[in-house]
Order: C-alpha cells, then sequence, then structure tokens
C-alpha cells in the first residue's frame, strides 16, 4: 500500500496499468489526447505488481486496473474516469492538479 501511495503523490497524473487491458490503452489515450503525459506504472511489467494490485483493490478499485490517480488522490477506475470526462471535470482536475496547463 505504501508503495502506491508513494508512486501516486509523485507525479500529477498517475495510471496504474496492465499491458494487455484495452480500458487501460483507452484511459491512457485519454490523458494524451487531453495533453497530459501521466507516469504510467503497468502492473505486470512491475517487480511487485501482484502486491501492488492488491494495494489497489483495497483502496477500492474494481477491477484493479486503470486505477487512476490525480494530484496524489485516488480518482477511480475508467468507468470514474469516462464519467468525469463526459460531465467536463476531468480536464479542470487535471488543470487543477497541473497535469496540463490549459
Amino acid at each position: 500500500m505504501d508503495r502506491v501511495r508513494d508512486l501516486a503523490s509523485k507525479k500529477a497524473a498517475v495510471l496504474f496499468t496492465k499491458s494487455s487491458c484495452c480500458m487501460c490503452h483507452s484511459i491512457k489515450a485519454l490523458f494524451y489526447e487531453l495533453g497530459a503525459s501521466p507516469a504510467i506504472h503497468e502492473l505486470d511489467n512491475e517487480a511487485n505488481g501482484r502486491e501492488m494490485e492488491w494495494a489497489l483493490r483495497s483502496l477500492g478499485c474494481n477491477p484493479s486496473v486503470p486505477a487512476v490517480f490525480i494530484g496524489g488522490k485516488f480518482v477511480g477506475s475508467a468507468k470514474d474516469v469516462i464519467s468525469l470526462h463526459v460531465d467536463g471535470s476531468l480536464k479542470q482536475m487535471l488543470i487543477d492538479a497541473k497535469a496540463i496547463w490549459f
């Protein structure tokens, strides 16, 4: 859990993903389209990825990926991020966290 929190607080936008996850790919593409360059941690390529996945589940992320943090705070998974994008608040969250500048 401490490793996840530490990584989540190191950059304005942080995504925990898996390389084989299509929704993870979609969320990454959305962030890039909005102009953000999030830190991406692919759990299937991390030495302690399994433990990090369980830590994300304990934070309430189910499924465990994608897990999105903005400004060090857990935002949610794909459905949460897409909902925020549709209602227009995702971009403002990224601006407030200084992940994007416009």
